[in-house]
């Protein structure tokens, strides 16, 4: 306790209040991140089955996700911008210095959003205006700007990670630039395909949780059913993958940032034979309480053998390391990422069972309540990852080279808890909104099948959201005060 009190006390006062405002901006915009980065994807998945198989269900769920797409893409900018905004504002430290090494990630992704924008705009006009084979084709670039977005936004993580591209001059500042190399850093590549992955796997286990409550409701059309096949499945086929690519990145951060793996697996000596620790708690005289203790593991995750020697956190001086406090809670996060996976990968191991021995969907209620709840049990581990990726890296805010002590900005701390208050209420605001916009779009949607099944004999949904419309007879009003050349929408995006 006495190092935690004493680094806390040399800290700036603006440094917690700026991490608090930071975490808080990045924790809440992270639940829209795995929409926007694979709901793209998805939903031409869907569009393309609609097309394939001339099926009127694919396609209208792939207009209502399309929908749903551009709501959350909307706030995702607003709440993307901010966290921009915030580098500027609460690190001017960082920006100022290295801004012209890592900073072109984020001219990346700035650009992504752009062409994001516009792709969605032209994609969410073309139902009923464009063919359905050039529709579905100038939507196909979507998921390639989400993923140049992801790219913008990791390569300046990885960079802060493992920092390289540049040279130190005799004023300890970056010069002779290496913008290829500053890119691509030795954690790009695990961190950024563990991320896609996981938006994917999240995004999947999102929108069919959705279902799976219709289904658990009583709704057993085949509305819902191909809504939560389809998604459930991509999220299903994922899962082992990303349990793979969650072991690459562990293992390049035992070799690339020691210290970080040292806090995220509690390990306070350099040794071998190292155990394994399932959660308990570190304390500052290096003492593990609670959690489960599995003799040598840790050594043989870290190099398939016991014998494997693996680097503690003493081997650096304690204002290098996290403290006994943070490194408890990367080791929580991880700990419960990892939990929150190997769950997904029994609910995934079970679906493949049912659909490859059996044909058919599983049909336990159990099977759909964990999958109702995979969603948000996603996003938890999705969160866990970032406190993992973050807390486990302190005190550094570029590994090695700027504490972040050295980069917050100089504005009073009062401002800054105001400014936290005041950013808390707007949020509150702005995602009780999307909550409100996204249930009214439900409501819509469910009365236009109730009137449309009440109108005739077929399915409510078997109406395609592809043209030709009917057209207005010479001298008749359009209906519904329109101009153009047929009726009005019926209200089923």
């Amino acid at each position: 306790m006495h190092t935690t009190v004493t680094l806390l006390a040399d800290a700036p006062a603006q440094l917690l209040p700026a991490r608090q405002l930071m975490a808080f901006t990045l924790a809440t915009h992270i639940i829209l991140v795995p929409l926007g980065v694979a709901l793209p994807l998805i939903t031409l998945v869907m569009h393309h089955r609609g097309l394939r198989r001339n099926d009127p269900v694919a396609l209208l769920l792939a207009r209502r996700w399309s929908a749903v797409m551009a709501v959350q893409f909307a706030v995702g900018v607003v709440t993307g911008t901010v966290l921009s905004f915030e580098f500027g504002l609460l690190w001017p430290g960082l920006m100022g210095t290295w801004g012209g090494v890592f900073g072109i990630g984020f001219g990346v992704e700035a650009w992504a959003f752009f062409l994001e924008a516009v792709l969605i705009a032209i994609y969410l006009y073309g139902w009923r205006r464009l063919k359905p084979r050039t529709h579905f084709l100038l939507g196909l670039p979507l998921p390639a700007a989400a993923l140049l977005g992801a790219f913008g936004i990791l390569a300046a993580n990885s960079w802060m990670n493992t920092p390289q591209g540049f040279t130190l001059g005799a004023d300890g500042k970056p010069e002779d630039v290496h913008i290829w190399s500053a890119l691509f850093t030795p954690m790009f590549g695990p961190q950024y395909w563990h991320f896609v992955v996981a938006m994917l796997i999240t995004a999947g286990y999102t929108v069919a949780g959705v279902y799976a409550v219709g289904w658990l409701r009583g709704r057993r059309d085949r509305y819902h059913r191909l809504g939560f096949t389809v998604p459930f499945t991509l999220a299903a086929v994922f899962t082992p993958v990303q349990f793979v690519l969650g072991d690459s990145i562990a293992r390049s951060v035992f070799h690339k940032q020691p210290v970080k793996f040292a806090a995220t697996e509690l390990v306070w000596r350099t040794d071998t034979h190292v155990p394994e620790y399932i959660f308990g708690r570190l304390h500052p005289d290096g003492s593990i309480s609670g959690g489960i203790k599995i003799p040598q593991f840790d050594s043989i995750l870290a190099g398939f053998t016991p014998g494997t020697k693996v680097t503690g956190l003493t081997s650096v001086p304690a204002d290098d390391r996290p403290t006994a406090t943070q490194a408890t809670i990367a080791h929580w996060a991880f700990d419960l990422m990892v939990v929150i996976g190997s769950l997904l990968i029994l609910l995934a191991l079970w679906y493949g069972w049912c659909r490859l021995r059996r044909r058919r969907l599983p049909t336990s209620p159990w099977f759909f309540r964990g999958a109702a709840c995979a969603g948000v049990a996603s996003v938890v581990a999705v969160e866990c990852g970032w406190i993992t990726a973050e807390v486990g890296r302190q005190p550094w805010i570029v590994y090695g080279h700027m504490r972040i002590a050295e980069a917050v900005t100089p504005t009073r701390s009062t401002s800054l808890w105001i400014m936290l208050g005041l950013v808390i209420v707007v949020y509150v605001f702005i995602f009780g909104s999307l909550l409100a916009v996204l249930l009214k779009m439900r409501t819509g949607w469910r009365l236009a099948d109730a009137r449309r099944a009440g109108e005739r004999t077929e399915e409510p949904e078997a109406d395609t959201p592809y043209g030709p419309r009917s057209r207005v007879p010479a001298g008749d009003p359009p209906s519904g005060g329109g101009t153009g050349a047929g009726p009005a929408e019926d209200g089923r995006p």
